[in-house]
């Protein structure tokens, strides 16, 4: 295989200067997916590291100084291992690695615990960030789970994923996902149609999320059938859920009562997961959110777990992040992030 290479500014560089080198194997992994097209992977990996990439038959070279080399090896192998498993990623994804710290055993903290194979097999999805790894392991280890972060964390995705997951498998036999019907600054009513027509925009980001996964003719099939429902917040009133998956999305918007009466609807074998961005409530008081008022009355139940994401953890356009920390930085807010880290990361509640 001829050698690809890469260092910051793009291009192929030369070794001149450099001060260590350190070899990292890729067999069994696809070379491809490492490399990137038109090898952009390994240019990209060079340009946030700051140092020459070279990918050469069954290894990968790195070298230049020392602190930059101790930098890019652990991210180097995060891609070598994803390509091993066949999970893809992407520039972005490679600016991310580069932004987590290393664990006590060198290796990066994405969560790699939970996979999940999406049906049909074509994709697997895992976490790309410690919080979301964080997020997925307590939905697996818990009944209730609490997902509280900044937008673009991968909240409502990966909660749908791991109910995707659990219907394919036949660990629950229904998927019912919510929503309060609270649209920022915006009236439901003042919309055209009748109530189906009205709500259907307002809950088109789960159509979109079990449409990336499942492909429009599978999710029309388990709408059709019920095996998933869809849903305002409200109609989940009087109903009992056994053997179902239950995601409450934008959960800010929901009220202290609207709360309560979602959580008392679970029944055997169910399982809730509540995602929701305290920074984006849109209800008259903000002491009004039930995901505000959820943190004080839960805290100390055993099998709840709550999840606090980051904008580290946000797996959007790498401007989002700063778009986040610029909003509350102009509203005189703590730093997101900083506030996240002195509560838990992920705290499974005993």
């Amino acid at each position: 295989m001829d050698d690809r290479a890469g260092r910051s500014g793009g291009g192929v560089a030369d070794a001149e200067g450099a001060n260590v080198q350190h070899r990292l194997s890729t067999e069994g992994a696809d070379h491809l997916l490492i490399a990137g097209v038109n090898d952009s992977h390994l240019l990209e990996l060079a340009r946030v590291c700051g140092c020459r990439v070279v990918m050469r038959d069954d290894h990968l070279l790195l070298s230049g100084a020392v602190t930059d080399v101790e930098r890019v090896v652990p991210v180097a192998q995060h891609m070598i291992d994803l390509a091993r498993s066949g999970a893809p990623f992407t520039l972005n994804d490679i600016s991310r690695f580069a932004e987590q710290v290393p664990g006590s055993d060198g290796a990066l903290k994405m969560g790699d615990g939970v996979r999940i194979a999406v049906p049909g097999g074509k994709k697997v999805i895992t976490a790309k960030t410690e919080g979301q790894g964080e997020y997925l392991d307590a939905i697996e280890a818990n009944d209730v789970v609490v997902g509280i972060g900044p937008a673009g964390t991968g909240k409502t995705y990966l909660a749908v994923a791991a109910a995707v997951d659990a219907l394919f498998k036949k660990r629950v036999k229904r998927i019912i996902l919510a929503r309060p019907a609270v649209e920022a600054g915006e009236n439901l009513g003042f919309l055209p149609g009748d109530l189906q027509e009205k709500v259907d925009p307002y809950l088109r980001p789960l159509y979109d999320a079990l449409e990336d996964m499942m492909g429009v003719e599978r999710m029309r099939r388990a709408l059709e059938t019920r095996a998933i429902e869809i849903a305002p917040l409200a109609y989940m009133r009087g109903r009992t859920l056994h053997d179902a998956f239950v995601i409450l999305d934008e959960a800010q918007n929901a009220t202290v009562l609207q709360m309560k009466m979602f959580l008392t609807r679970l029944g055997l074998n169910s399982k809730a997961v509540i995602t929701g961005d305290k920074t984006q409530i849109d209800l008259p008081r903000r002491d009004d959110s039930g995901l505000i008022d959820v943190e004080r009355v839960l805290k100390g139940i055993e099998g709840i777990a709550f999840v606090y994401m980051r904008p580290a953890d946000v797996v959007r356009h790498r401007l989002v992040k700063e778009i986040i920390r610029a909003y509350a930085a102009a509203n005189g807010e703590a730093d997101e992030e900083a506030a996240a880290a002195s509560e838990g990361s992920a705290v499974a509640v005993k």
